[in-house]
């Protein structure tokens, strides 16, 4: 049972008499414990709704039009707890944070409600058969699984968790169920790559629902006394990796028309490689996971640009900015291939780009995600960076206020002097914001 916190006017609950402080033990039957019980059992147009109030066991009939919302609202999105990751995988980045950051950052989930909620992916060490069940009751599809290797006993081992091996069985019944599944392999040079990732594929490549899988390079920090001796991929390492990843989805792609299986745009970068074309990536499936993110982007800035020029035309020249762009040292390149080619259209917009080394997490991080307003700070005072910054969004926590080391975007322009636009993940946004303008 869950506790009612508050009662939406107007609704079909609300109209019912349903109060707040109300507990809901169940809805045509079935029992309540959290969000997606809610959700799945509350779609029919009848509901009989089985309360307690006051300490006394009460029944309510609802009708409502199929699929409007019920009404009622609780304490927490989940409504109970989220869960938290019980691995101690050796290439976790959590355990890899310094010391002095955000409360929240700390925080390992791991609950399958929100991989079908947010996206969210999960190792399912946390499900039991029961939780398979209700997975495959309600088609709570796709499913994101933090996979990793297919051989049980490795698996085990990378995630110190003695049933690491033993819940990869769940894959098949998932999917023989038509769960859709979208699998992460983070590699780690030596251990989980070269043979074990083309068995992982090969084991992969079997479920029949699989709908795409990426192969992503473990994060390391300078942050790492006392935990398992890894290291960055070398540049042959991801060579190697791209080779192999890359034919088993030529093989995909003749087989089923999809490659599936994808390398994360790190791997390109550290082997020193050419982003593919925007072809390779078909409909972007791991985009949240670092593949095929660059090409995206910049094809997105390439239309936008498209789109202002055809929209400015004589305006053009007309137009003068003085902007700096922020960004990690993984993305230097790629952003100022953008703000060149822009230039290039504008000629009276200056556009430079600062490309910030995280001292924070150390040198071997060098994703823009992972830039602090520290590190922007102390890397940018006393310099001449123009008269707006611009940072992507994803420096940022989801209120868009905070970096990750808690300082936030207001501290930011005090201690440069400087107003700061904040750019979405969006190509797109970019262009806007080093032109000042939107699109009419």
């Amino acid at each position: 049972m869950v506790t009612i916190a508050s009662v939406c006017k107007k609704s079909a609950a609300f109209k019912a008499g349903l109060k707040s402080g109300d507990l809901l033990v169940s809805v045509n039957g079935n029992e309540i414990n959290d969000v997606l019980d809610y959700r799945f059992y509350t779609v029919d147009s009848h509901l009989s709704l089985a309360l307690i109030r006051d300490g006394k066991g009460i029944k309510v009939e609802i009708h409502k039009p199929e699929y409007d919302e019920l009404g009622l609202e609780f304490e927490s999105f989940l409504i109970d707890q989220k869960k938290s990751c019980r691995n101690g995988c050796i290439f976790c980045f959590i355990d890899q944070n310094p010391k002095g950051m955000r409360e929240t950052v700390y925080f390992k989930d791991d609950d399958e409600r929100l991989s079908f909620l947010h996206g969210n992916y999960v190792t399912m060490t946390n499900l039991k058969e029961s939780d398979i069940d209700r997975i495959i009751k309600m088609h709570i599809s796709p499913l994101n699984v933090s996979v990793h290797t297919m051989n049980g006993e490795l698996r085990k081992t990378m995630m110190r968790n003695k049933n690491a091996g033993e819940v990869l069985r769940f894959l098949k019944r998932l999917s023989d169920n038509g769960i859709e599944i979208n699998a992460q392999l983070v590699l780690c040079e030596g251990l989980n790559d070269g043979d074990e990732l083309v068995y992982s594929m090969e084991q992969l490549y079997a479920l029949e629902t699989l709908n795409s899988v990426s192969a992503v390079p473990v994060g390391v920090t300078a942050h790492r006394e006392g935990l398992y001796p890894l290291k960055p991929y070398s540049k042959s390492g991801a060579e190697a990796v791209i080779a192999t990843v890359n034919a088993f989805g030529d093989k995909c792609l003749a087989e089923r028309g999809s490659r599936i299986f994808f390398a994360a745009d790190e791997f390109y970068l550290k082997a020193e490689q050419e982003i593919p074309e925007e072809e390779f990536y078909e409909d972007y499936p791991q985009l949240e996971n670092g593949v095929g993110m660059l090409r995206s982007h910049y094809e997105e800035f390439k239309y936008e640009l498209e789109c202002f020029a055809e929209d400015l035309n004589g305006e053009k020249a007309e137009i003068e900015r003085d902007v700096t762009l922020i960004t990690g040292k993984a993305a230097e390149m790629h952003i100022k291939s953008l703000a060149e080619m822009l230039c290039k259209e504008f000629p009276r917009v200056k556009c430079s780009v600062e490309a910030i080394e995280n001292r924070f997490f150390g040198p071997t991080v060098t994703v823009s995600g992972l830039v602090t307003g520290g590190d922007i700070i102390n890397q940018l005072k006393g310099k001449s960076y123009g008269k707006e910054l611009v940072i992507p969004c994803n420096m940022l926590r989801y209120e868009r206020d905070l970096f990750l080391d808690g300082v936030s975007v207001e501290e930011l322009e005090k201690a440069l002097g400087v107003k700061v636009l904040i750019g979405e993940k969006e190509g797109g946004s970019l262009a806007e914001k080093i032109l000042g303008r939107s699109l009419t």
